[in-house]
């Protein structure tokens, strides 16, 4: 890529992440937490500085002096081209992490979508626990009463560990499974709202391997998914422009099953992605360096 055209899309990214960061960063100012969005900066780690620079993936080459400064980044090298992020020069420990991903992804993409879980994780979250122990301040719709009658009226089928280990004490053997980190690769499936939103993650722990326009593609569904997931959750989030999906209904819950598989859709062209980058920086196709990029 000449320097004009990869400065070009630098800012192009720049300019489009920042429409996520942007209020992040001034609500932090404020000490103004959010209940929905935060998530994307707590639960996930990636810093928004680091979100905010771009990327332009392996064995592509950018011209001129200014993209030496990519250089204090694993995997850079000088080439004849320019520089360039290059496979081989990556440390170790990301082909451990590639093999990892391409392994989760695929086989979370060779199970169908489980659309019957209507979000009771963030019911069983709050099941039977005293308010000073939730996690955000916002009123529960329902009431304390009203959200345990869900719980205890309704089916609980979560897959994901990392859901699962936020359920209270009292709320986990409500569940279908007892699913552990070890079972990850056996249980994750594409219509878990946590797993859609996990790609973020995926893309994010392979970083400065991934190129900017798919982490940003997987930030943006994780800020999707998070909102459908928070608005079936229990908690009254109306004042912040939240309309609920009240899953406690016939109708929310086929509210909720259709927005669960549409993300999914959303999501399956992203794993293909992400198994593809993995696929290049563990070896399995070659893609020349040419002055063009790849």
């Amino acid at each position: 890529m000449t320097e004009a055209s990869w400065q070009e899309a630098a800012a192009a990214h720049l300019r489009r992440v920042r429409r996520i960061t942007g209020p992040h960063r001034e609500r932090a100012a404020r000490g103004e937490p959010h209940p929905v969005l935060d998530f994307l900066f707590t639960y996930y780690s990636y810093r928004p500085a680091r979100l905010e620079r771009w990327h332009p993936g392996p064995n592509v080459a950018l011209a001129g002096e200014a993209a030496r400064r990519y250089l204090a980044w694993p995997g850079y090298t000088a080439t004849e081209y320019g520089v360039a992020l290059l496979p081989r020069a990556l440390p170790a420990s990301t082909s451990r992490t590639a093999r990892f991903v391409a392994e989760l992804v695929r086989a979370t993409a060779a199970r169908p979508a489980q659309l019957g879980c209507f979000g009771l994780h963030e019911w069983a979250m709050v099941y039977r626990l005293p308010p000073a122990e939730r996690r955000h301040p916002a009123p529960l719709r329902l009431g304390p009463s009203g959200t345990d009658a869900v719980v205890e009226a309704l089916p609980i089928r979560c897959t994901h560990h990392d859901a699962f280990r936020f359920f209270t004490a009292a709320a986990r053997p409500r569940n279908a499974l007892e699913p552990t980190r070890a079972d990850q690769l056996a249980l994750e499936q594409p219509g878990c709202l946590h797993a859609t939103m996990d790609l973020y993650k995926w893309a994010y722990k392979l970083a400065p391997a991934t190129p900017s326009g798919l982490l940003v593609d997987c930030l943006e569904l994780a800020a999707d998914t998070r909102e459908l997931d928070m608005r079936a959750s229990p908690y009254d989030l109306a004042a912040l422009g939240y309309r609920p999906v009240p899953i406690e209904t016939a109708a929310g819950r086929a509210e909720y099953a259709r927005a669960q598989a549409a993300l999914a859709g959303r999501a399956a062209p992203l794993r293909d992605r992400l198994a593809g980058l993995c696929d290049l920086l563990l070896g399995a196709r070659d893609l020349p360096l040419t002055e063009h990029g790849a």
